[in-house]
């Protein structure tokens, strides 16, 4: 009897504890939903909200958890903390990865945001004078773009580097006095400089109106190290759940979403195919 009794309780303990690994290794819910924990760094998600309303007719319930700087949504998916996460280029996830000897990939494009050369002086590139005050972004990434957006529009020449700084300005027949600022600042230089190459949610939240800019970052093969994605660690690129994400993300309704919701500012990366 007391040997009955002692498998009777190692029978219990034991799937007591196969009840534990199990509820700790799903994500699914008691009414069967899938919950999906997607970080990100900003509060706008309106386009996020959207996705998120679509997928829930196929049982997936999308959380959002907002970080307040770039760096805590790689580290929490690396850690576990989230699932995926949506608020960083191509470009910034293969620096974190080289930095970080991490293994996040993307498994998405979600939007591509052009900058766009912005003035209150002059209403034209070809009216820029000569010793004109220019205003572009400090960070690394940004400055490249302002500067590769800056040799678009005809103004100065940059050797072959990949994410070009000041010091890879070859040409400057101008002599234009460029200025690194701090992002959110550029939109607030116009004051006093001749123009400001402005990130697009910057201009946005600044009221900045796109159809009124100089100059417009060109959508080119260029721009793919700027698209933004959905990322997840590289052992879940073939998660069913997260392609079902990324498949609602790149629907019609959610192009227009985007389009509507950030006045051009963004646009869906997907429909382009010399981005992919």
């Amino acid at each position: 009897m007391k040997k009955l009794k002692g498998l009777f309780l190692l029978v219990v303990a034991t799937f007591s504890l196969f009840l534990l690994a199990a509820c700790g290794n799903s994500q699914a819910s008691g009414n069967g939903e899938k919950t999906v924990k997607i970080g990100v760094t900003d509060s706008d998600h309106r386009t996020l909200d959207a996705v998120a309303k679509k997928v829930k007719k196929e049982g997936i319930n999308i959380k959002i958890v907002e970080f307040s700087d770039y760096n805590q949504p790689n580290t929490a998916l690396q850690q576990g903390e989230i699932d995926l996460n949506a608020f960083q280029t191509v470009t910034f996830q293969n620096d974190w990865n080289k930095k970080h000897h991490s293994n996040i990939v993307s498994i998405g494009s979600t939007v591509i945001a052009p900058m766009s050369l912005f003035s209150k002086k002059v209403t034209s590139v070809d009216q820029i004078k000569e010793g004109s005050k220019i205003a572009v972004p400090n960070d690394a990434t940004n400055e490249g773009r302002a500067l590769q957006l800056l040799e678009s529009a005809g103004l100065i020449k940059l050797d072959n580097s990949k994410i070009p700084n000041l010091k890879d300005i070859t040409e400057n027949k101008l002599d234009l006095k460029i200025s690194a600022l701090d992002a959110a600042q550029t939109a607030k230089s116009l004051d006093e400089m001749t123009a400001a190459v402005v990130n697009s949610g910057v201009a946005n939240d600044a009221k900045l109106n796109r159809k009124k800019a100089i100059y417009q970052e060109k959508v080119t093969a260029k721009s793919k190290p700027y698209v933004n994605i959905i990322s997840a660690n590289k052992k879940d690129k073939n998660n069913k759940t997260y392609k079902k994400i990324v498949k609602a993300y790149h629907s019609k309704d959610i192009a227009k979403e985007i389009k509507k919701d950030y006045n051009g500012y963004e646009l869906p990366a997907w429909n382009y195919k010399i981005l992919q």
